[in-house]
């Protein structure tokens, strides 16, 4: 089976980082599993001392 992948970036905010908005990111969600998307990975980027600058989301579905 051949996937293609989709991949969005949400930016943490806060003093240090870490918090992202949720409303956001289940709108987004779920408006890409409404279109076939399937959730495969989802990581932070790190800044050192916990501290959070992005949330990578990355998403597959079915090629074709």
């Amino acid at each position: 089976m051949r996937w293609e992948y989709k991949t969005i970036k949400m930016a943490a905010k806060g003093w240090l980082g870490g918090r992202i908005d949720i409303e956001k990111l289940d709108l987004t969600m779920n408006d890409l599993g409404t279109q076939g998307w399937e959730l495969c990975a989802a990581f932070d980027t790190d800044v050192g001392g916990g501290g959070t600058r992005d949330v990578v989301i990355i998403f597959k579905r079915p090629k074709g």
